[in-house]
C-alpha cells in the first residue's frame, strides 16, 4: 500500500509528514526555524540531524532557491538532567574550597 505524497514522515522524531511542513511553508514560514517552531520538525531526540536538509529542500524548493541560501537553524546544547547528589557534592566542594558563593547569593 503506497502512502500519498503528503503523508510521508519527514521528522521521524516528531512524526511530521511532508504535508504539515509544506502547509507551513505555503502559509510563510521561510526558515527552518520558523518551521520548527509552526511543526515541530527538528525538535526530537536527533535535533534535526535526519530531517533538516529535507525540510530546508522544500523551503528552497517552495522558493525557487538553492539550498545554501536557507538560513539555517539555530543550535541549543541538549537538555539533560542533572541528579540531585550531584549538585549535592558540587555544594560541598565548594564550601570545603573556600567558596563564598552561598554567601553571595543569600547576602548571610
Amino acid at each position: 500500500m503506497a502512502k500519498e505524497e503528503h503523508d510521508i514522515i519527514v521528522c521521524r522524531c516528531e512524526d511530521v509528514t511532508l504535508g504539515e511542513i509544506r502547509k507551513a511553508i505555503r502559509e510563510g514560514a521561510t526558515t527552518l526555524d520558523e518551521v520548527k517552531r509552526i511543526t515541530r520538525a527538528g525538535m526530537g531526540p536527533c535535533q534535526g540531524r535526519t530531517c533538516r536538509l529535507l525540510v530546508a529542500g522544500e523551503i528552497a524548493r517552495y522558493l525557487g532557491k538553492p539550498v545554501s541560501e536557507i538560513l539555517q537553524s539555530r543550535y541549543r546544547p541538549p537538555v539533560k538532567p542533572v541528579k540531585m547528589g550531584d549538585l549535592s557534592v558540587i555544594s560541598e566542594e565548594g564550601e570545603n574550597s573556600g567558596c563564598k558563593c552561598r554567601e553571595e547569593v543569600t547576602g548571610q
